[in-house]
């Protein structure tokens, strides 16, 4: 709005008088025998022509809202005052009117300063009157709150509030010189924003909300008189109690005849203004993730707050930035996909109760930004009641011998993203998958065979005795679910089924230090104290026999960026909470861009989503996933291309499972958080295992979504160098596998043998046939002479690794699923 023109004689009129009468009026309050005397009022002008003329305002505190990924819908606010700045424009006309009768009738008509008024108080004051009066202008009491908004010092807020004349003079001269700077307009619409109604609600916004729970453009007579009148004394007239309502009652009829007085409404409306019942819902609004708009959003807001106090764009303690996000006024759209968040919502809800000490986990990451899309857990975001606590007796029966409380159905722990000692939970054989990106970076293909044992004995060393040990050794010897053998597998294959003896020479042959990186390149954070240590000291990491089945702890969200990173090509991104941060200007900021990089080529990349389509009921590109699949009811649920892994541990003390499309990468995983070593069972497949939130997530997740193929890996990367196998048909056993050996290839003779018009005994022919990668194995299949639903996740689980010295790792405990 256009600045007033002031007319400079008025204005140094106004200056002068106002010392004049300053100097009386600070005299008669302090000594009322002296206050007529020339003395005083000499004094006073010359005081009040030396006071500072610039007043420096601060912006008062704002709310900030959080707001889903469409923009719109409302997740959390956060503030330490609930104010948020409106336009005059935005304010109901009665309002503005409201506010001036009830507390400067002649706002549009003074300078700042209501020069009659000073003089009409003091010569009240001075009379001996019963009631005081005040002269203090809208501009007055704007002033005196945008000092205190402003002082960096709880001395500085005293001196802005305190009763005395110091106090009345800075006053008086700051809205002298305010009035010249700003329209009428615009002090108003100041005075509305930072004014306190009680109740928690400063500025209008919030009052109208607060009382009202309506915009402040929408607020009619009764409810405008209503809260202009309690800025005078918004705790004593409290319409929300008992003792304040009869006086708020009374307050706010008395504006409505201010209001008639000033004309600024009818005698009628006036009346049927008082008419109106007092009606108030006095509700506060919500504050904090504890009090998101939807149950089961505390988990993501959290999140986005542990990650806002990490950046230091915002200021340079946690201190600072919590104190800039409470009070910045920020509009932030976080990276919540309400359609996913609702669903994990449900399913882990739907799998296990809030009073189960099983925590079903699901996180939900967009593949190519590392937007983080849902984070759900079957656990209310709460704090524990002290003093009438709901959460159930402790797990751990050491815990509980000593009186302690769970986690459970309350709590505010980082569950699905680690820290405050979260350090996350063994996920099995989904870390297969690092084992098959250091292969292929090492430039072994997808269709590589091994003959994959009952039992492999490793190089790994571990503590004699262990039950990870061989009988009678200190070395590794993994084993397989069911104690079964492997049989020749391919990646495909093998990462299908899960082949632990498989996965375990594999990493040896390439180097589990190799493995370990990947997982490190793929955001795996190794929070445990000893797993760090031995990932970030590659002779350590080269003994982590183990690592390829699972034994280090993760997060549900680690696990699913990690796979998302696959999904997009190799290209990693930090997981991140916010697509979109405004501040109070509206200034778009960079912080809230995503941050990724290559850390995988993309041949690399697609060729282990192609291995990774077949636990999950895919089909890889080139259909060589074999027949048992560990997980095949996520492709039926989910309708999409799809890839992922199941993964169990050691006597099933959690459960895991990853599935994505090309859009969303979802991991799920079931543990007890309050005590590792649980005795309860995680499941899989049962209506109450992980499997089922986490395809259910996906498939509410990508209702609506296009279905995107998969790139399918090179020929050269999948395939690998392919030679041609000698033709041993009906020949020995010895002349066929020498033959085979002397082509390049490992030669393996199958026990079963098969109906051939060979002589029995003799090859009937070689698994595979044809061509096969140079240094495979190729079966030699044994002629008899008579010529003419799911499966399970196999492998057993993983313990944390058992040093063989301090410090240093051994193969661990065999791992799995």
């Amino acid at each position: 709005m256009r600045k007033r023109d002031h007319n400079v004689l008025t204005n140094a009129a106004s200056l002068l008088i106002c010392g004049l009468l300053a100097g009386v009026v600070v005299a008669a309050a302090a000594f009322p025998a002296v206050a007529m005397s020339g003395l005083a009022a000499k004094a006073g002008a010359e005081t009040f022509g030396a006071l500072p003329k610039e007043l420096t305002v601060s912006r008062a505190p704002q709310i900030t809202t959080l707001y889903a990924s469409d923009g719109k819908t409302v997740v959390a606010t956060l503030y330490d005052e609930f104010r948020k700045d409106v336009k005059l424009a935005d304010i109901s006309p009665h309002m503005q009117k409201a506010i001036i009768a009830a507390e400067d009738h002649d706002f549009y008509k003074h300078n700042g300063v209501d020069i009659n008024g000073v003089a009409r108080a003091f010569i009240n004051n001075q009379s001996g009157a019963s009631s005081q009066q005040g002269a203090s202008t809208l501009t007055m009491q704007y002033v005196r709150l945008a000092i205190a908004y402003t002082a960096t010092h709880p001395a500085d807020v005293v001196a802005a509030t305190e009763d005395t004349s110091a106090r009345k003079l800075r006053e008086m001269r700051y809205a002298i010189q305010i009035d010249k700077e700003l329209s009428k307009d615009e002090i108003l619409e100041r005075y509305l924003n930072i004014a306190s109604f009680g109740n928690g609600a400063y500025g209008i916004y919030a009052a109208s909300r607060v009382y009202f729970q309506k915009s402040p453009k929408n607020l009619t007579i009764p409810e405008a008189a209503l809260l202009a009148g309690l800025v005078k004394a918004p705790t004593t007239n409290d319409p929300t109690t008992e003792s304040g309502k009869k006086l708020a009652l009374d307050r706010r009829n008395y504006v409505i005849d201010n209001m008639v007085k000033i004309g600024a409404i009818t005698k009628e409306e006036g009346e049927a203004a008082k008419a109106t019942p007092l009606n108030v819902a006095g509700k506060r609004q919500p504050n904090g993730c504890v009090a998101t708009n939807e149950k089961g959003w505390g988990f993501f807001c959290d999140y986005f707050y542990r990650w806002w106090l990490q950046q230091e764009t915002f200021g340079s303690t946690s201190y600072d930035r919590e104190r800039r996000l409470k009070s910045g006024g920020y509009s932030i759209i976080t990276t919540l996909d309400a359609q996913a968040q609702r669903g994990a919502d449900k399913a882990v809800r739907r799998a296990k109760s809030v009073n189960s000490k099983e925590a079903a986990m699901v996180a939900v990451v967009e593949p190519g930004s590392g937007r983080v899309r849902a984070l759900a857990v079957n656990r209310n975001f709460k704090l524990d009641d002290p003093k009438n606590p709901a959460n159930k007796p402790h797990s751990d029966p050491k815990q509980r011998k000593k009186g302690k409380r769970g986690n459970y159905p309350n709590t505010v722990n980082p569950l699905l993203t680690g820290g405050d000692g979260i350090v996350g939970y063994q996920a099995g054989s989904t870390f297969k998958i690092f084992t098959i990106v250091a292969a292929l970076e090492k430039g072994i293909p997808l269709s590589y065979t091994m003959n994959a044992p009952q039992t492999f004995r490793s190089e790994y060393i571990v503590e004699q005795g262990s039950p990870a040990a061989c009988p009678g050794t200190h070395f590794y010897c993994p084993t397989n679910s069911g104690k079964k053998a492997g049989g020749v597998q391919n990646m495909w294959s093998a990462f299908s089924a899960s082949i632990n003896t498989y996965f375990v020479p594999l990493q040896q042959q390439i180097g589990a230090e190799n493995v370990v990186d990947v997982a490190k390149r793929l955001g795996i954070q190794f929070r445990v104290s000893k797993e760090n240590q031995w990932a970030n000291n590659k002779e350590y990491a080269h003994d982590w026999g183990s690592f390829t089945l699972g034994v280090s702890a993760t997060t549900p969200l680690e696990l699913a960026n990690a796979y998302a990173t696959l999904a997009a090509d190799g290209k990693y991104c930090e997981p991140i909470p916010v697509q979109e941060i405004r501040d109070l200007d509206g200034k778009k900021l960079d912080i809230a861009n995503p941050r990724c990089e290559k850390r995988v080529s993309t041949e690399v990349a697609r060729a282990a989503v192609d291995a990774a389509r077949c636990p999950v009921g895919d089909n890889s590109a080139t259909t060589k996933c074999g027949g048992s699949r560990t997980a095949p009811r996520v492709k039926s649920e989910v309708k999409a291309p799809v890839a992922g892994k199941s993964g169990t541990t050691d006597s099933e003390k959690t459960a895991a499972l990853v599935a994505m499309t090309k859009q969303y990468a979802v991991a799920g995983i079931m543990a007890d958080p309050d005590w590792a070593q649980t005795n309860v069972k995680m499941k899989h497949n049962e209506p109450d295992g992980i499997n089922p939130p986490v395809w259910e997530t996906l498939r509410d997740a990508m209702k609506g979504k296009p279905r995107i193929d998969f790139e399918p890996p090179g020929k050269k990367i999948s395939e690998g160098d392919q030679r041609s196998i000698p033709d041993v048909k009906c020949q020995s056993v010895d002349t066929a596998r020498s033959r085979i050996r002397g082509a390049g290839f490992q030669a393996v003779v199958s026990d079963v043998r098969v109906a051939s018009s060979c002589p029995p005994g003799t090859a009937a022919g070689t698994s595979p046939s044809g061509r096969t990668i140079k240094g495979g194995v190729v079966t030699i299949q044994i002629s008899s002479g008579n010529g003419g639903g799911d499966q399970p996740d196999n492998g057993t689980s993983g313990q944390p690794p058992t040093p063989d010295r301090p410090g240093r790792p051994g193969g661990g405990r065999p791992g799995g699923g």
